[in-house]
């Protein structure tokens, strides 16, 4: 008998300018958990955000360590939306954001799918905050 294949996206890696910085926009602005935040040496941390009671997923913070992975700070998803936050409350999850200067690319709208805008994180990448129908 074979055991079933179980399988789950536990992090995504997303290049920051500073870890310190990173942690304070995803804690401060998106309100966010800071999962772990472990000293590994020689300037090298494992540092882990997560929205409020996610599902296990998390955002690993790695602070650019070469020329190539500082050109990527703000552009890993190529000048498209590159995370999707999902809410079960749209505009609270907007207003309080809005009120914490978080950086809007345009208005909401309603979409087929659901509530939708797409917002910045400190460094441009794109994300979409997002309520499902």
């Amino acid at each position: 008998m074979s055991i079933p294949v179980q399988q789950q996206i536990g992090s995504i890696a997303l290049v920051v300018e500073n870890y310190d910085d990173a942690i304070a926009f995803y804690t401060q602005k998106l309100q966010f958990t800071l999962i772990e935040d472990i000293d590994l040496g020689g300037g090298k941390r494992w540092v882990q955000v997560s929205p409020p009671n996610s599902n296990g997923t998390h955002l690993l913070l790695a602070e650019a360590s070469s020329d190539e992975q500082t050109q990527a700070i703000g552009n890993q998803g190529g000048g498209r939306v590159f995370l999707f936050l999902h809410t079960n409350d749209f505009w609270r999850d907007y207003e309080l954001m809005k009120a914490n200067n978080v950086v809007f690319n345009e208005e909401p709208r309603v979409e087929e799918y659901g509530t939708v805008v797409v917002f910045e994180d400190l460094y441009g990448n794109k994300w979409d905050l997002l309520q499902a129908k």
